[in-house]
C-alpha cells in the first residue's frame, strides 16, 4: 500500500487508500469439472463480475480438473466449481457456480460490509 504524508484532512488519507485498492491486480484461478452446467455457470458469473468491476486489473485462469489434474495438488479442492482468489490477500475460496453476486463481491473485497 502507498502512504503519502500531506498536511490535508483524514479523508484524503481515506481516499487515497481507496485509489490505491481500486488499483489492485487481482489473481484468480477457477477449478471446474468439465462442461457441466454448474462449471458452464461458474466461468460466465466470474468472468461477468470480472469485466464489470475489475476491467483491466485481474488475471483469471480456468482450470480443468479433469483435463490438468496435476494443477489441482496443494491447492485443498474438495468440491468444484471452486474460485480461488490469490492477490490480494487475503486468499479467500469460494464454492459453487458463483451466482451470489453480492456474496462474491464481499469477499473479494469490492463491497464493504452494509
Amino acid at each position: 500500500m502507498k502512504i503519502e504524508h500531506s498536511n490535508k484532512s483524514d479523508d484524503s488519507w481515506a481516499d487515497n487508500i481507496d485509489r490505491d485498492e481500486k488499483q489492485q491486480k487481482y489473481v484468480l484461478k477457477l477449478y471446474i469439472s468439465g462442461t457441466t452446467s454448474k462449471s458452464v455457470r461458474a466461468i460466465q458469473n466470474i468472468r461477468k463480475i470480472c469485466e464489470e468491476y475489475l476491467s483491466g486489473r485481474y488475471s483469471l485462469e480456468v482450470i480443468d480438473i479433469y483435463q490438468q489434474p496435476a494443477l489441482v495438488k496443494g491447492e485443498q479442492i474438495i468440491a468444484v466449481p471452486t474460485l480461488i482468489k490469490k492477490l490480494p490477500s487475503p486468499l479467500r475460496t469460494f464454492i459453487g457456480d458463483l451466482s451470489s453476486t453480492e456474496k462474491i463481491l464481499f469477499g473479494l473485497d469490492l463491497r464493504r460490509k452494509p
